[in-house]
């Protein structure tokens, strides 16, 4: 059965990236890159990944001045009202409600887990639907004090397990509803 997981990391406070975008913070922690769930487990039973617009954005930057390649080898839905270059052959751009994409990506993950890669206000599109099965969250040791909320709706989880990886606290939750 193919499942939709937020799998994302987040600061002690809850968030994503700070008021710019950056993702500065989450670059310099200690974590094990084979240790408790960890991306190479997760992503080897994904078959396609959603994201949002200010998500692709920050990894098309990350990628120019990294000088890296497209990361994803499944098909990529990217949520946007803008027109955005393509940096990856399977990327697909959509303004399209999330259920419709839902259903394009399960049919074309073939029987793989979906991945909402972020941001977080994409995530809660996709559990109003009820189309979000777990949050995999890795909580870092910072604060930001503002910034991308993780998960920027009221909804009930049910915690599944959680692990240390080095810095980082993993947690996995059930979406359980609304509040």
């Amino acid at each position: 059965m193919t499942r939709t997981t937020y799998y994302t990391a987040s600061t002690l406070d809850g968030f994503l990236a700070d008021e710019q975008d950056s993702l500065d913070w989450l670059l310099t922690q200690d974590i094990d890159e084979h240790g408790a769930m960890n991306y190479d487990d997760f992503y080897a039973g994904i078959g396609a990944v959603a994201m949002g617009a200010t998500t692709y954005e920050w990894l098309r930057r990350h990628l120019a001045s990294s000088g890296e390649s497209w990361p994803y080898d499944v098909p990529a839905w990217v949520f946007t009202h803008r027109d955005l270059p393509a940096v990856g052959e399977l990327i697909r751009f959509t303004q399209a409600p999330v259920e419709e994409v839902h259903a394009a990506m399960a049919e074309a993950a073939g029987g793989r887990d979906l991945w909402v890669v972020g941001g977080g206000d994409l995530a809660a599109q996709f559990a109003e639907q009820g189309l979000l099965d777990e949050v995999v969250v890795s909580i870092a040791p910072v604060t930001l004090g503002a910034g991308r909320p993780l998960f920027p709706r009221r909804f009930d989880l049910r915690l599944l397990g959680h692990a240390r990886n080095r810095a980082f606290l993993c947690a996995r939750y059930e979406v359980v509803g609304p509040r």
